[in-house]
């Protein structure tokens, strides 16, 4: 049986660390060759170098500009010939109350979750397009997106906005066999999130059915399940990877 991304190219940017990092890992196991884009490209090809220095490859790239974005595609097309995959995955936060919020803060975040991901799927598209193989696009939303968290308004209209484009852009780019799917991670176990207060994190788990944080590789194997033929018949869904969190 032939691995589920059998020699496919994937661009996941954001990849370098945390749940990039795990879906550039879980895609390689699965025969894919991966690109991995971030904001930091020591950061990228190192971590490249650590997956399989043979199979990936480190880019770094600001997902916020048209330019590096193209640049990010065209690289992976000079390195392994196409773009089958595109996972837009980069994120930050910059989290405060709608009284506290300066411009800049709500403004940072929109451009790298909701302009990153427009500009990333549009550039994924365009390359798609051309190859006339037709493609796959996940979107990383969050829970955040459909109920809303205190002192994150960028934040969650940035990953509900994420949506609304995943759900057109679906529409648009059936006809040419490109599927673009969302995912809604909850609380997942990452450096980011450990970091936070012991009661805030308590309070979180507090709400999760299953009782515990979800792990990287369990959003990765779902970003697996969107972008292989597993889903073939899926296009302008949103998966919700929560433990059952805020159903």
């Amino acid at each position: 049986m032939s691995p589920l991304l059998d020699n496919k190219v994937a661009v996941i940017t954001g990849a370098a660390r945390g749940i990039g990092e795990a879906i550039a890992r879980l895609f390689v196991e699965n025969g894919a060759l991966v690109v991995i884009g971030d904001l930091d490209p020591a950061a990228a090809e190192r971590t490249a170098k650590e997956i399989d220095p043979d199979r990936v490859r480190g880019f770094g790239c600001d997902v916020a500009d048209g330019d590096q974005v193209r640049a990010l595609l065209g690289f992976a097309k000079q390195e392994f010939g196409g773009v089958d995959v595109m996972v837009n995955n980069a994120g930050i936060t910059q989290d405060a109350t709608l009284k506290r919020m300066t411009e800049d803060q709500f403004d940072q975040v929109i451009a790298v979750h909701l302009r990153g991901a427009w500009l990333g799927t549009r550039a994924a598209a365009e390359t798609m397009r051309s190859q006339g193989r037709g493609g796959a696009i996940v979107n990383m939303s969050s829970i955040s997106g459909k109920v809303g968290f205190f002192g994150q308004t960028n934040y969650s209209a940035a990953k509900a906005g994420v949506v609304g484009l995943t759900k057109a852009a679906a529409k648009e780019l059936a006809k040419d066999g490109i599927r673009a799917n969302a995912i809604q991670p909850g609380l997942i176990a990452t450096d980011m999130t450990r970091a936070m207060p012991d009661h805030i994190w308590e309070s979180k788990l507090a709400e999760i059915p299953m009782g515990r944080a979800g792990e990287p590789d369990e959003v990765a194997k779902v970003a697996l399940f969107l972008v292989s033929d597993l889903s073939s018949y899926l296009t302008g869904t949103v998966l919700e990877v929560t433990g059952g969190r805020l159903m």
